[in-house]
């Protein structure tokens, strides 16, 4: 578990054209045309499966990327969510050439993901967490380059799925980048190299935080399905979304990781809900306390909440052998002695911007011919995460292994409309909440 897979910058591995001429011979015929086309061709095709605000977001940071990028397929579940997301895309886009959907690649439905991968050479996966697993590895499978946003699965199949797919993409040298910007946020990257060289010595300890108010709530319509409801909520049902803890909080708990360097070694926490009691808020918690311990013997402190009025608070702190440091995406990192004076204040570049950082970085690595592959590191800080939901849900201690080897099963292989969701309402409309002590985790 020691040394994550850091995604990013640190795991570029550029390859020259050269290079890929040299190893010919090795490489299956499929992925050689596919990459001697990405490199020669000026255009290159981009598909979005997953439509809602994070996915038109992601379509827009790609189409900035690269001169030479356009839309050319789209698929989500719901025809108003895609149709939304096309008219802003090509509204903000008009007359460039870069939006080029037509009406027969616009796909919807659960089996639409295939179409238009089917259509591209790179994809944007941004659908809800649950499908990441199935949509990655078909990507993969089919030679696309992928940017996919975190978490990357809700349970420890889907985990060793991406794993998998992650051997594949490697083998196929195909760029893959996982939507945990911090990887490639100035500050944080900067921060990082002074730990390395000693700033604060050995990390010892940690707390991590996303406390917030919460997220939107879409109320139940007349003549919904309980599927289509539920996924109309998904960030409310475990199997799709595998509660706030991985969809929001991953991204402080893979710092933890990155900073640390390591993976931990178990979990143990409790959690609950007390303000999200209703039948509008599904079956998540609204808090999670968890412990993480880590080989080195660190232990961090996550905590995250969606409880309105309470305190705000999202970044991370940690403390070593000669100092400590406070870090969070929208501020100015810091860096401290054992006295608490400030040694180092680190800020991001003016106009910065990780979110669109992280799309050039995937565009420039496929143009160069070279190779990006966070999916590693994206998949066990999303094990990181759901490890912490597994003790917060049970109370028990979960340990590393026991977790990845899970046959724990939410999220059905094959979903459609015929489906029945794996969580339902009991006579008054509540869904079951997990009980600490009664929840079978693993």
């Amino acid at each position: 578990m020691n040394n994550p897979d850091l995604p990013g910058p640190s795991r570029r591995k550029f390859i020259k054209a050269s290079t890929l001429a040299a190893s010919a011979t090795m490489l299956p015929a499929f992925d050689l045309q596919a990459m001697a086309g990405i490199l020669k061709n000026s255009k290159l095709k981009l598909a979005l499966v997953g439509c809602g605000g994070r996915g038109t977001g992601a379509a827009n940071q790609a189409l900035q990327a690269d001169p030479d990028v356009e839309l050319v397929a789209m698929a989500d579940l719901f025809e108003d969510r895609l149709a939304s997301s096309y008219n802003s895309l090509a509204e903000a886009y008009q007359g460039t050439g870069k939006v080029r959907v037509k009406e027969k690649n616009k796909f919807v439905g659960f089996d639409g993901f295939k179409k238009a991968i089917d259509l591209a050479d790179v994809v944007i996966l941004a659908t809800p967490p649950g499908f990441r697993p199935y949509h990655f590895t078909y990507a993969v499978e089919n030679g696309r380059h992928v940017f996919m946003e975190k978490p990357v699965a809700t349970d420890a199949p889907g985990i060793r799925k991406v794993l998998e797919a992650a051997r594949l993409a490697d083998e196929k040298n195909l760029n893959v980048v996982v939507g945990l910007q911090r990887h490639y946020q100035e500050n944080y990257i900067q921060t990082l190299e002074k730990l390395r060289a000693g700033a604060i010595g050995k990390i010892r300890s940690g707390q991590v935080y996303w406390n917030s108010a919460g997220v939107w709530v879409r109320p139940r319509e007349a003549g919904q399905s309980e599927l289509e409801y539920q996924m109309r909520n998904w960030y409310y049902f475990n199997w799709v979304c595998g509660d706030h803890i991985l969809e929001q909080h991953i991204h402080n708990i893979d710092v933890a990781n990155w900073f640390i360097g390591e993976y931990p070694v178990s979990a143990q926490g409790m959690g609950g809900r007390l303000v999200r009691t209703g039948a509008d808020h599904g079956e998540i918690y609204d808090h999670h306390f968890v412990e993480y311990t880590y080989p080195s013997g660190a232990v961090v402190a996550s905590q995250c909440r969606h409880q309105p009025g309470t305190m705000y608070r999202v970044g991370e702190c940690f403390q070593g052998t000669a100092g400590s440091v406070e870090t969070n995406d929208a501020g100015v990192a810091k860096i401290f002695d054992l006295e608490g004076r400030e040694q180092a204040a680190i800020a991001n570049s003016e106009g910065h911007n990780p979110y669109q950082e992280e799309h050039n970085r995937l565009f420039a690595s496929i143009r160069e011919g070279g190779q990006i592959n966070d999916a590693y590191n994206g998949a066990k800080s999303t094990l990181t995460a759901i490890m912490g939901r597994m003790a917060t849900y049970s109370g028990q201690v979960i340990g590393w292994d026991e977790a990845m080897n899970s046959e724990v099963r939410l999220m059905p292989e094959t979903v459609s409309w015929e489906t029945t969701p794996p969580s339902l309402p009991d006579a008054d409309g509540k869904y079951p909440v997990p009980m600490p002590g009664q929840y079978q985790a693993v």
